[in-house]
């Protein structure tokens, strides 16, 4: 993986500077570098980097991101929500992705998107939580990732209320102790093999806290970071859900090389299946979004770009590089997998892969990628159902929110 060997002028974490992964870059992820203080005027992101050598792309994108933003905004129902109101966390997304997607928002488009946050505020429960009935973790972090992305005074008791129950929200004294210090889909009308930490949930509730501290330290630059959440417990839980025998002893962890450094979605379980090793040894395979979701959650733990555990699963991931397919999964969670490739790639300030005797420039071909794939009408979808990817709002929104990534890095 090739790094741009320039840093941001400006670093809103400073235990980056300090040797994280980024050690700054590329502000440690664009999409938390857009948050503002509460009280400010919500931003549509950092400067973009404006490679001559990528203008046309950058119209082209321009152009899908405006189509996908307009057909997106009429997905709107009377309610405020977008797509199942029993899941908030889609209205979130969308909120987040039209707010990012462009530097001036029309008054009329601005009074859809404070129609959207009104049906949010009427899911926040007494608890702190933000949700209907059930994945009350996962619709918490994201919506709190939406109105941080506002940045509204008046949500302040709102946000720091989402902010306290995601903290409450991490696993301590599991009877499967491999599982602590993680974070799971949240206690309310979760099936109960649902009820666990996985990787995924943890990565949207490690975001939504970092988020948060981006947002106070903007507030209140002097006083120390308040996020409660146990750091060091969700970095060993992470580091549980590598497949890296030098660092994770679990009996389930694969002595292949094809499967080393990547992730599974939580000890002891892959979507992505196993594999038979000699002997007859049974063990996981690692998938794409996962390993990308890993990577990303070492990122906000803080763990340092040359720890071991980074460099494998970097390696992992330039080994196993494809837009054809979410490695391991096929054409299963394929857009959250590009989603995720974006914000970890963006992250770690990666500019090219080399994978298979060629050399990726990973920004260009996604954006490409994501431009064929939209649909006539604005809007992308997965014609594999696994993990929502037929609600096209869901997969509309995080291909917005990929594209400005892209948009910005190019």
């Amino acid at each position: 993986m090739h790094s741009h060997p320039s840093f941001p002028r400006t670093c809103l974490f400073p235990a980056f500077a300090r040797g994280g992964v980024a050690s700054c870059g590329s502000a440690v992820l664009l999409l938390l570098a857009s948050f503002p203080p509460q009280g400010a005027a919500a931003q549509s992101g950092p400067v973009p980097r404006e490679d001559q050598a990528n203008q046309s792309l950058r119209h082209e994108i321009d152009r899908a991101i405006s189509l996908g933003s307009g057909w997106l905004r009429q997905q709107q129902a009377p309610s405020g929500a977008f797509s199942e109101e029993r899941n908030p966390a889609l209205t979130a997304l969308a909120l987040t992705a039209l707010l990012r997607s462009g530097s001036e928002i029309a008054p009329a488009h601005l009074a859809k998107i404070e129609k959207g946050y009104a049906f949010l505020r009427t899911q926040a429960k007494p608890d702190g939580g933000i949700y209907a009935e059930g994945l009350s973790n996962y619709n918490t972090a994201l919506s709190l990732l939406a109105f941080l992305q506002k940045g509204a005074p008046t949500d302040a008791t709102l946000i720091e209320g989402a902010r306290n129950f995601l903290v409450h929200q991490q696993a301590r004294n599991m009877v499967r102790p491999e599982l602590d210090g993680g974070i799971g889909y949240g206690p309310t009308g979760v099936s109960p093999k649902r009820s666990h930490p996985d990787l995924d949930n943890t990565l949207i509730s490690l975001e939504a806290l970092r988020a948060f501290e981006v947002a106070q330290k903007a507030r209140e630059p002097e006083q120390p970071s308040s996020s409660k959440l146990d750091w060091k417990a969700a970095a060993a839980f992470i580091a549980r859900c590598q497949n890296l025998a030098t660092s994770n002893p679990q009996p389930w962890v694969a002595n292949s090389s094809a499967e080393r450094g990547g992730f599974v979605y939580y000890p002891g379980f892959s979507n992505a299946g196993e594999i038979q090793e000699e002997g007859g040894r049974k063990a996981l395979r690692s998938s794409g979004s996962m390993s990308y979701a890993g990577l990303l959650s070492f990122i906000y733990a803080e763990i340092p770009k040359e720890d071991p555990r980074i460099e494998a699963a970097q390696a992992w991931l330039r080994e196993n590089f494809t837009l054809q397919e979410n490695p391991g999964l096929g054409k299963q969670g394929l857009f959250y997998y590009y989603h995720l490739m974006a914000k970890a790639l963006v992250a770690t300030g990666v500019e090219t892969l080399e994978a298979g005797g060629k050399t990726h420039h990973w920004a260009r071909e996604l954006g490409v990628e994501l431009i064929n794939r939209q649909e006539a009408g604005g809007f992308w979808v997965n014609d594999t159902g696994r993990w929502m990817e037929k609600n096209d709002v869901l997969v509309t929104s995080y291909c917005l929110l990929t594209l400005e990534l892209l948009r910005n890095h190019l």
